[in-house]
């Protein structure tokens, strides 16, 4: 234990220095509302991410969107070619009052199959890499830690845990269609994730039912 709290006193170290190098290269995102924050997350088809995180106490919204590439205001068809850079992803406004960004980034792991290069599930591509966004150095040593200590549990023994740590750039909003898709299209959604295998690949990575709140 003291081993690993001297590491992630490192990797915080590293990371804010990250951060700050990083940060004037990346475009800055509209900032939360006074006295919220931002937390950004990739893993896979954004309706089920989003979904993870709706309703949570302390989230006062999940957007569904594209982020980490270099194309301008990328549309659905442009991301999932593949060709934008971009990943599907959610941007959440949170209040670190009443959650947090532990707390989700925990949500965030467990939504994820982290050993999973460049797609989770049936979805196949970079679009839909698992990728965590900071938008401050906190953020980032915080998940740099979370990373560290996955890459060394038992579960992991032999694996490579690939999510990206990354600097929050700019986020786009998906189409309209795309948001609260769950809600909005309950059978639809069931249908895509049971196809799809999410739960069951999960199930078998974590040893138990994907967190959400």
């Amino acid at each position: 234990m003291r081993q690993f709290s001297i590491k992630a006193s490192k990797i915080a170290l590293l990371s804010a220095a990250l951060f700050a190098s990083q940060a004037a290269l990346a475009a800055a995102t509209p900032a939360a509302p006074k006295g919220f924050e931002k937390a950004t997350f990739a893993a896979g088809c954004f309706w089920c991410v989003e979904s993870a995180f709706e309703g949570l106490p302390g989230v006062t919204s999940v957007l569904s969107g594209y982020t980490g590439g270099q194309s301008k205001d990328p549309t659905y068809e442009q991301t999932s070619e593949g060709n934008t850079g971009h990943a599907e992803a959610v941007e959440i406004v949170f209040d670190p009052k009443i959650v947090t960004y532990a707390k989700l980034l925990d949500i965030f792991w467990a939504n994820t199959d982290p050993t999973d290069l460049n797609k989770q599930f049936c979805d196949r591509g970079s679009q839909y890499r698992s990728a965590v966004f900071s938008h401050n150095p906190e953020q980032a040593a915080l998940a740099a830690a979370s990373k560290a200590k996955w890459q060394i549990d038992p579960r992991f023994a032999g694996k490579t845990i690939h999510t990206e740590l990354n600097i929050a750039g700019d986020f786009y909003a998906a189409e309209e269609y795309h948001q609260d898709y769950a809600a909005r299209n309950p059978i639809r959604y069931k249908y895509y994730r049971s196809g799809c295998g999410r739960d069951k690949q999960l199930k078998k990575v974590w040893g138990s039912a994907p967190a959400g709140h």
